[in-house]
Order: structure tokens, then sequence, then C-alpha cells
């Protein structure tokens, strides 16, 4: 690991919004999923959330561009207790789903504890899970289409909530615990050494200004 790697992971890592999240609903494309990762670890989500497929969930490491490697990725069973579980931890579960109850994407405040649900192109989000959200929003269409594809819609999404918490200041600080950022940063900077740390039961060792382990 080189000074400069070392380096960028860690001004990325400062960058990353704990409090800004993507719930997956049986989205069932792997290259569809495989981008909204992707299009997560562009404006710095650090985790997302996925109710996998029946038929399971693949990622194109292609498409995610190698993001899947340092994105945690938690699997529930169902949207009704993803949803419960993201609004217990403070989360304000946004829809995207068109609707009369639906209110333009721009218009909805994102520097709050967000987490953005997204529902397969063809099934969408279920009667379910929409009923538990907190708000739902929708993309304006003008055209003959009645929707994007999942990943460019939320990518349209999460640009709007990067550009209104860049604006509110919320990238300019690290906002992530200082453990769980020296975790995070050996986990980026070893994964393969903290994998077998993990199996070891044992603790990671500190890193040096320069990324080298302290020994």
């Amino acid at each position: 690991m080189g000074l400069k790697r070392f380096q960028r992971l860690s001004r990325v890592l400062d960058r990353r919004q704990p409090d800004l999240t993507v719930l997956m609903e049986r989205v069932n494309k792997p290259h569809n999923f495989s981008a909204i990762l992707r299009n997560c670890d562009a404006v710095g989500i650090l985790e997302v959330h996925v109710i996998p497929p029946e038929k399971g969930l693949h990622v194109h490491h292609d498409t995610s561009g190698g993001t899947a490697k340092r994105m945690r990725v938690h699997r529930h069973e169902d949207g009704l207790s993803a949803i419960r579980l993201l609004q217990k931890s403070g989360h304000h579960v946004v829809a995207a789903n068109p609707g009369k109850q639906a209110v333009d994407f721009r218009e909805m405040d994102y520097t709050r504890p967000t987490a953005l649900l997204m529902g397969a192109e063809l099934f969408g989000i279920t009667e379910e899970s929409l009923r538990e959200a907190d708000a739902m929003i929708q993309i304006p269409m003008l055209g003959l289409a009645r929707s994007l594809n999942v990943s460019v819609a939320t990518a349209l999404i999460l640009y709007e909530a990067y550009r209104q918490r860049d604006t509110a200041g919320l990238y300019d600080n690290p906002r992530i615990d200082p453990d769980r950022r020296r975790r995070l940063l050996f986990e980026w900077t070893y994964p393969e050494l903290a994998r077998r740390f993990r199996e070891g039961g044992k603790k990671y060792p500190e890193l040096n200004e320069d990324g080298t382990i302290r020994g």
C-alpha cells in the first residue's frame, strides 16, 4: 500500500455519510444493483441495505467499479423489517414511487438522516413497504416513458442529496465515530489481513500516518 493510495482512502473515508443510505427492495438485475453501489460510493454513502430478490444477489464488479469491496451491504428478509430497523436508527425513509402523495424529489430535505427506498424496475416497491415509508418522492417525467432505469433514478436522487449536504457543509469534516473510522481504515487498507484478524478474534493493530502498521 503506497502513501498516496493510503491518503486517498483516508480522504474518501472522511467524506463518508453514515446517516445517508439506500434500501433496495428486490432489485433483480445484477448490473442495476452494481450500478447503484457505484452511485452510492460516488456521493459518499458508507453502507447500503437490500432485500435480495428470489434468485439471490450478485454483483457485477466491472459495473460497480470495485466499490463493492468497501461498501458494506446489509441484507434483510423483507421490506417491513428493514424499514422499521432504519426508522429505529433515526432514518427518514423516503420511497421513490410516483403517485398523488409523492412530491418532486428536489423538494425533499436530504440533510436529515435519510434512507432512500428503491424498488425493482418491473415490480416497483411493494404496497406494504410504501405504507411503512415516511414519505414518497417522484422524478418528473415529460415523455412517454413512465419511469427511468432504477440505477439512473437512484443517481439523480442521490446527487440532489449530495448537493444539499455539500451546501450544508456535511462533507467538510469527518462524521464517522473515531473508533469506527480507525477500524474501517484498517479494513480498507489491509482487507485480507483484517479478515485474518477477525477470524482469529484479534484486535486490529494501529496504523502510522503513512499507512504502515505500527509495530
